[in-house]
């Protein structure tokens, strides 16, 4: 029997579908939850891991933390997709989500770098490495056994249940974290309760494992090795089969760096934005995630469904430009609603910072300058800033070591013994900025603004979907079935891992480096941008693939 008589033989039925769909998409659920946990924590894991006098280089850390996982992926990719393509796609990701359960368990556990120094941080950076290993392999394993058992005009909706459980994912992090915060006092929640989302984990993965144990193999995968088709390197032929590269290349620069990039500025940048420099209560904020969560949850699946009757590209294309034009304006929006008073401030007294050498490394413990350190103080406060080396139609003279900050037509000299004590520093420049209008207090918005921002939070997530909702049904079509696992895995967790996961850390940096609050969402765009262009020309277009018919190259 051919490999398409096979699939065709097989066709499972409405319980079996529904059994595939629940167990794949709750697998997903719970290691995106793992792996976004540690982000929905940054702040706290800083403190309790990564210690620093820097508070812009101990969250720069967190980051880099972060992405070391996300910059995993792409092995974990070659690995499982080895394996998936090898051995199946059913037991290939039961050891990723073992995998990955156990190493966000495990974070749960590590004692804090106050008790056992350097270790602290260094295990916590092997852990996250075990779970972009692992994530290397989750997203190809649940896509393709999801998509190897639709009927073809049903795969962009029944594929979206996995999409939408990345989200979902994000979801029970926040969720988990939100139920803990309110349970215990501030204290005990940043003393220890911060681990009990970490350490639930074990529970999650039993569920999980469960469940992914009554699912039997891919029906197209039975075939191929009925058939004794299976790829001998399936790595190696990813990129030696005819046209192979060119899918590749489609998939990375046309789909996955713009998705995981415009993801992880929707669900981490936004929230992180409201947190840190806006200054919104986290709790608040938590709930309103909680809020918008539904309504992007339902557009990543009616992006799904209408990418099987309009074909994968055009939901992408369309995904794109609203990002485009979009992304920069709903954030400016965003600022507004969240902290009109910090808006208003920074319009009426727009800060200046003025003095010689005027060098900011965010990445430096402790800065060199006197004009840097005050500058560390204004990223820290998320007070946008200007530098220049003149408060007046005068110049500073290079004998004058004075630092100067300057807003609207007065400027403030700060005197040069203040810059050695960071205490008094910070206190001075707090209080020279409060005294032109700006607050730094923890902001309570009213029931308006809750609205507005949870409607510019299900905004970005509706960005999101529209690149995102389709992707699984369209890069298993993309590629031949016995190197489908590897080929589809590579550009997406090269995407993911190394465009998407180090987004946190050099759209930081680009915000500390240039003093705008805004300044690193250009790094989106620019992915974005790229994958326009990309994906306007390579992009497949017409109707869905169907898996029974014999490939052609």
């Amino acid at each position: 029997m051919s490999d398409a008589s096979a699939i065709a033989a097989h066709q499972p039925s409405a319980k079996e579908i529904r059994l595939v769909i629940a167990a794949s998409s709750a697998g997903t659920v719970f290691e995106w939850y793992d792996f976004f946990v540690y982000g929905t924590l940054a702040a706290l894991i800083g403190k309790a891991f990564f210690p620093a006098d820097n508070e812009t280089l101990q969250m720069l850390l967190v980051w880099a933390g972060f992405a070391v996982g996300f910059g995993f992926r792409p092995l974990g990719a070659v690995l499982f997709g080895f394996l998936g393509d090898r051995l199946g796609r059913k037991y290939t990701f039961l050891v990723t989500v073992s995998v990955m359960g156990l190493a966000t368990a495990a974070i749960g556990f590590i004692p804090s770098a106050a008790s056992i120094g350097l270790a602290a941080p260094l295990i916590v950076l092997t852990l996250r490495i075990l779970q972009g290993l692992a994530l290397g392999g989750e997203y190809g394993g649940a896509t393709i056994y999801v998509s190897e058992h639709c009927a073809p005009e049903k795969r962009g909706w029944y594929t979206s249940f996995i999409q939408a459980s990345v989200v979902g994912g994000f979801v029970l992090s926040v969720a988990m974290v939100l139920a803990c915060r309110v349970s215990l006092t501030p204290e005990q929640f940043a003393a220890w309760g911060w681990r009990i989302p970490f350490v639930s984990s074990i529970a999650m993965l039993a569920i999980s494992l469960w469940m992914r144990l009554k699912l039997s193999e891919s029906p197209v995968f039975k075939a191929m090795k009925a058939a004794n088709r299976t790829a001998k390197n399936p790595f190696k032929e990813s990129f030696t089969y005819p046209g192979n590269k060119k899918r590749i290349f489609v998939a990375l620069f046309g789909v996955t760096g713009s998705l995981t990039t415009i993801f992880y500025a929707s669900f981490f940048s936004s929230l992180s934005f409201l947190k840190g420099p806006m200054r919104v209560d986290p709790t608040t904020v938590e709930m309103l995630v909680l809020v918008a969560a539904p309504v992007i949850m339902g557009v990543f699946l009616w992006v799904g469904r209408w990418s099987d009757r309009v074909g994968r590209k055009i939901p992408i294309i369309v995904g794109n430009l609203m990002i485009l034009l979009t992304i920069f304006p709903a954030f400016w929006l965003l600022g507004g609603v969240a902290n009109p008073g910090l808006k208003a401030s920074a319009k009426a007294a727009p800060v200046t910072v003025a003095g010689r050498n005027c060098d900011y490394d965010p990445f430096a413990n402790k800065q060199a300058t006197l004009c840097g350190r005050l500058l560390q103080d204004l990223t820290s406060l998320g007070v946008p800033y200007e530098t220049t080396r003149a408060v007046t139609p005068i110049d500073i003279s290079p004998e004058d070591p004075s630092v100067f900050l300057v807003m609207g037509s007065s400027s403030t000299p700060l005197a040069d013994d203040v810059f050695d004590n960071d205490a008094a520093r910070m206190s001075l420049v707090r209080k020279t900025l409060e005294s032109r209008g700006y607050d730094f207090s923890v902001q309570h918005p009213d029931w308006l603004h809750k609205l507005g921002i949870a409607a510019l939070l299900a905004w970005f997530g509706i960005l999101s979907a529209f690149n995102y909702g389709s992707v699984a049904a369209l890069l298993s079509e993309m590629f031949p079935a016995r190197i489908r696992y590897s080929s589809m895995s590579i550009p997406y967790h090269i995407g993911a891992g190394y465009f998407g996961g180090f987004l946190p850390v050099i759209a930081g940096y680009i915000v500390a480096r240039t003093g705008d609050v805004y300044a690193g969402l250009w790094y989106t765009w620019a992915f974005v941008f790229i994958a326009l262009i990309v994906g306007w020309w390579g992009i497949p277009s017409g109707p869905p693939k169907d898996f029974s018919e014999p490939e052609t190259a």
